[in-house]
């Protein structure tokens, strides 16, 4: 009875819910890295650009994140930002005094302003119904804007065809193109004070003609009209629309055509050179431009009085680059940026337009091994002399450099994680024991010698700490200080684990080593592309794994430690996967354990597949790591290639079994499994070995019409209970089916939708190809939006439900959380985790389900995870606000009593009255008050106590906190009065020293008497 009572105990502390983030925590249990996304260079509309207002400086730039925002140029902090919508694509923008415009959207059918120094929001308007917008690409194609002489007044372009006069907040007038001119397509506007130019392409059987149409500005009224003779083959690449005049090039000729409102004008051309490409450097509203003519000669123009003139000639190296700006005194500059990747320097020179005027010249030692070639620069003019540049590069790192002088670097290209694992850190004694084991004893003697000196101050740390009771709790800092380790160590671990590696890929080509503690970069490496141009690296979605952790570590090999494996597509210019590399390197430091890279240069990895990539995963075996791939023509690829891994995976092949998504020859995409054959080989060394191909034994068979939309692996913990004991003494023991996964199916691409539409979620067995669990659900706005995850037994999904399914039911998000449990009834016990998949057991299932109204929209989700899988586990999810949300395991439990209230043996169980409503908690809002942006995914980790996992959420911003699903049992709260237990101590003590001494006296008397 005792027994049961001290269980039940621990029970309820296991199950009360975590408690609220403290406001004194925050910034120490988490951390939270604000980006505004990678500057979208496509265009000139959207590409970065300095802006100067009030005598105030700026950084405009709209991102590849989908967000404008504005930069300080003198510290790198973002001074505002606005996200769009993931379906409202900002287009364009365009500046004037202290407002900025946008048009987001497809055609441009949302018009946007703001304050260009606090991000105020001034206007909002839609043009259009996103509906009937254009699609085509690129997406800012038929999109533009231009001030009138007030900020208020602003025109725009949208669909190609509609011209509107927007001033304040009201529609002046509108201008749409006829429908016979619905082979035009117009993509800019030149504004001037007696016309509005309209300028577009017209099509025409082998080319492109120019057409142009002047408006009047006020009215909107058309006074002329004229397609100009002109023959364009390269579409927007070779026309320059300026205020006064179009220049383009036919066939390497430059022309040009000065406007005005009767477009009466002649077509004149400059036949002294033949040019290949023109480019707005940032001084078209000064009718000047950059004409490239060859690789050896770059020409500036400027038109004056309708006439053409080289203003300058350039001379630039094989990766030139050029910007321009208009200056304090009123006149044009431009700098030539130049970069060689034999001396890795670039060097700028900053021109003025008068002949032979070279204002400045610098030096950058920019460091391209780090953040790869520099892409698109912007240059401010502070002085006639001082230019402060900033530059974007290929790894979507950005700097500002002002002459020769670095000023900062913002990493945004961890706006685009695609691949992250968390990687234990050794404990300190190693980390300061490494190399020590071939110590002599002089050394040794020498080194304890030298140790010694810092006793009287460990000493008296430890009396000070005794006495005040200062220990590290669970919200202690994770970070490490700078006076307690060199910047030229291994990063070790704290007390309880909080202190990680987060080792990260992203979509250009670059990894980081994260510090879990602050967040800050340990190390980063670019992904070397070799020495072929035109190729570059892409990390595979996911596919990063961990080969050793610091369990597999071997003390005794000096400079060993965690190791990480990363697959990446060689991608051509033409986005063709030409082969795919395997990364291999230490998880503390960045370095090559392959040791093909230089430790300062790029990190270059080793062919593994001519083919492209369709699953590869981690396999372990008699205690090794074998990192598996199978290409897109079943061959199986194995790393490490040596003769163990062979053994093994020879000798588990029969029983080895693997689920691919196969796209057939009519674009849909299957799910099938497949197993592996093996065909003895002999290499040139005559060592046997053998090739490994994958064969299909299953397809799983789809509804008509459908394709998998995605697989969502299960998360792998331990497992603690085998089952769980209900009230009334009986047992439902857990379906643990190692070979589940979930599957997510939506309607093909090319299928006609309807509004029976739906979507898709299955539970398979990928050994045989079984559905243990299925649902079909309801599609959003004709599109599969279903977000899952499920680890031991437990299935939680979210979607959006439309459909009224009866009395009290309503339109909203809905989670559906299951439950399995082996057989059909309570007690019954198949042994699902180590049964065969082709046992009629695994199929007997019993599943408690339960839905809930959840009241937004999420973005991504999943399920925290401990050391030893003990502690309850809590659902995280990112809703669509920007707010990372925990939810109890507990408000999910699907068999929680539907109209009464529980009963005796449902409330010792701590089961609670169903309520369809899951609470809006804000107190579970674990990102208080963090906007942490377009979540794409959360994953977790565990921490060395087992009441505390580690929760990292990616997307446009960065966010990592610490959770307690059952409270931090395993610690003592922060509040214990560790003195008052001390002093308690020691009074015990000095009473039995007293007391002692007394008794033993009072037991000799008595023996005289006995």
């Amino acid at each position: 009875m005792q027994l049961h009572a001290i269980t039940l105990f621990f029970l309820s502390l296991w199950l009360q819910p975590s408690s609220a983030l403290h406001e004194s925590d925050a910034g120490v249990v988490d951390w939270h890295k604000s980006f505004v996304g990678v500057p979208n260079i496509d265009t000139k509309h959207t590409a970065p650009t300095f802006h100067e207002a009030s005598q105030q400086s700026v950084l405009l730039t709209a991102t590849r994140s989908n967000a404008l925002a504005a930069l300080n140029p003198l510290t790198g902090s973002v001074e505002w930002r606005y996200v769009f919508d993931p379906q409202d694509n900002v287009v364009t923008y365009q500046k004037q005094g202290s407002v900025v415009a946008s048009l987001s959207g497809p055609g441009g059918a949302n018009l946007r302003s703001f304050n260009v120094f606090n991000g105020e929001m001034l206007l909002e308007k839609s043009l259009h119904r996103p509906n009937t917008g254009l699609l085509i690409q690129p997406n800012s194609l038929g999109t533009y804007i231009a001030f009138g002489k007030q900020t208020r007044e602003i025109y725009t372009l949208t669909n190609g065809r509609t011209v509107n006069l927007v001033n304040g907040s009201d529609i002046s007038w509108t201008w749409t193109a006829e429908e016979q001119g619905s082979q035009v397509l117009y993509s800019a506007l030149s504004v001037t004070e007696d016309a509005l130019y309209l300028v577009g392409l017209e099509a025409s059987f082998a080319s492109y003609a120019l057409h142009v149409v002047a408006l009047s500005p006020t009215s909107g009224q058309v006074l002329s009209s004229s397609t100009l003779p002109s023959s364009i083959s390269n579409g927007l690449d070779d026309f320059l629309v300026l205020p006064n005049a179009i220049v383009w090039l036919e066939d390497g000729v430059l022309k040009h055509f000065t406007l005005s409102p009767s477009l009466k004008g002649k077509v004149k051309s400059q036949k002294s050179a033949s040019f290949k490409k023109l480019v707005d450097v940032g001084l078209s509203s000064h009718g000047i431009f950059m004409a490239y003519q060859d690789d050896t000669t770059d020409q500036l123009i400027s038109i004056t009085n309708g006439e053409l003139g080289v203003t300058k000639k350039f001379n630039p190296s094989a990766q030139s680059l050029y910007t321009g700006q208009i200056g304090k005194d009123g006149q044009p500059y431009i700098t030539c940026l130049s970069w060689s990747p034999n001396t890795q320097a670039a060097s700028a020179e900053v021109h003025s337009l008068e002949p032979g005027a070279l204002v400045a010249e610098y030096s950058l030692p920019f460091d391209a091994n780090t953040h790869g070639p520099v892409i698109h620069v912007a240059m401010d003019l502070l002085t006639d002399s001082r230019a402060r540049l900033f530059l974007t590069t290929t790894t979507g790192a950005v700097q500002i450099w002002e002459g020769s002088q670095h000023i900062w670097t913002r990493e945004e290209g961890l706006s685009e994680l695609n691949a992250v694992k968390f990687v234990e850190l050794p404990e300190r004694v190693s980390v300061l024991g490494e190399g020590l084991s071939e110590e002599g004893f002089v050394e040794r003697l020498l080194r304890q010698a030298k140790d010694a000196k810092d006793l009287p101050g460990y000493i008296v740390h430890f009396i000070r700490r005794f006495a005040t009771g200062s220990y590290e709790s669970a919200t202690s800092s994770a970070i490490v200080h700078p006076s307690s380790v060199s910047a030229t160590q291994i990063p070790f671990r704290d007390a309880f684990g909080f202190r990680q590696v987060l080792v990260s890929s992203t979509a250009y080509g670059k990894v980081y080593g994260i510090d879990t503690g602050n967040g800050e970069i340990l190390w980063s490496r670019t992904l070397g592309t070799g020495h072929e141009r035109g190729t570059k690296i892409v990390p595979l979605a996911d596919k990063m794994f961990v080969l050793k952790n610091v369990a597999d570590v071997d003390a005794s090999s000096p400079g060993t430690g965690p190791e990480i494996v990363l697959l990446g597509d060689s991608v051509t210019e033409d986005s063709t996967v030409k082969n795919v590399l395997l990364f291999h390197l230490n998880a503390l430091t960045g370095q090559d354990v392959i040791q093909h890279s230089k430790s300062d240069g790029d990190l270059q990895g080793s062919s593994i597949a001519s083919k492209p990539i369709d699953d590869a995963y981690i396999l372990e075996l008699e205690g090794h790591k074998i990192v598996v791939l199978i290409d897109s023509q079943f061959k199986v690829h194995l790393y490490p290639d040596n003769a163990e891994t062979h053994r093994l995976f020879s000798a588990a092949t029969a029983s080895l079994s693997a689920p691919l998504r196969v796209t057939s020859a009519q674009g849909h995409r299957r799910l099938v499994g497949h197993q592996f054959d093996k065909k003895e080989i002999v290499d040139a060394s005559d060592q046997e070995k053998f090739e490994y191909t994958a064969f299909p034994t299953w397809t799983f068979s789809l509804p008509e019409g459908h394709d998998v939309q995605a697989i969502v692996a299960p998360i792998r913990n331990p497992v603690a209970s085998l089952g769980k004991v209900l009230g009334n003494r009986t047992t439902l023991y857990k379906y643990l089916n190692p070979h589940l996964l979930v599957v997510l199916t939506a309607p093909h691409s090319t299928t006609v939708l309807t509004p029976t539409a739906h979507c898709g979620l299955y539970l398979v067995d990928s050994v045989k190809g079984s559905i243990i669990y299925e649902a079909s659900l309801p599609a959003e706005g004709n599109a599969c939006n279903v977000k899952a995850t499920f680890a031991e037994n437990w299935l939680v999904y979210h979607y959006y439900d439309d459909e009224y399914q009866g009395s009290g039911q309503a339109k909203g998000y809905k989670m559906v959380t299951v439950e399995l449990y082996e057989g059909k009834q309570v007690d019954e016990k198949t042994l699902s985790s180590s049964l065969s998949s082709y046992s009629d057991k695994m199929v007997e299932v019993t599943a408690y389900e339960q839905s809930f109204i959840y009241p937004h929209a999420i973005s991504a989700i999943t399920l925290t995870s401990t050391k030893f899988g003990i502690t309850s586990k809590d659902i995280i999810v990112a809703n669509v606000n920007g707010k990372i949300q925990s939810i109890s395991r507990r408000l999910l439990n699907p068999r929680r009593p539907i109209g009464r209230k529980p009963s005796s043996e449902e409330q010792e169980e701590q089961l609670i009255q169903y309520d369809p409503l899951l609470p809006d908690d804000p107190r579970k809002v674990i990102s208080h008050n963090y906007d942490v942006a377009h979540v794409r995914s959360i994953t977790t980790s565990p921490a060395l106590l087992e009441s505390t996992s580690l929760v990292f959420a990616y997307g446009l911003d960065l966010f990592l906190t610490r959770v307690a699903p059952s409270n931090t049992f395993d610690v003592l709260n922060e509040s214990f009065n560790k003195l008052q237990l001390v002093l308690t101590v020691m009074g015990l003590a000095a009473a039995i020293f007293v007391t002692r001494p007394m008794v033993r006296r009072k037991k000799l008397r008595e023996k005289w008497y006995y």
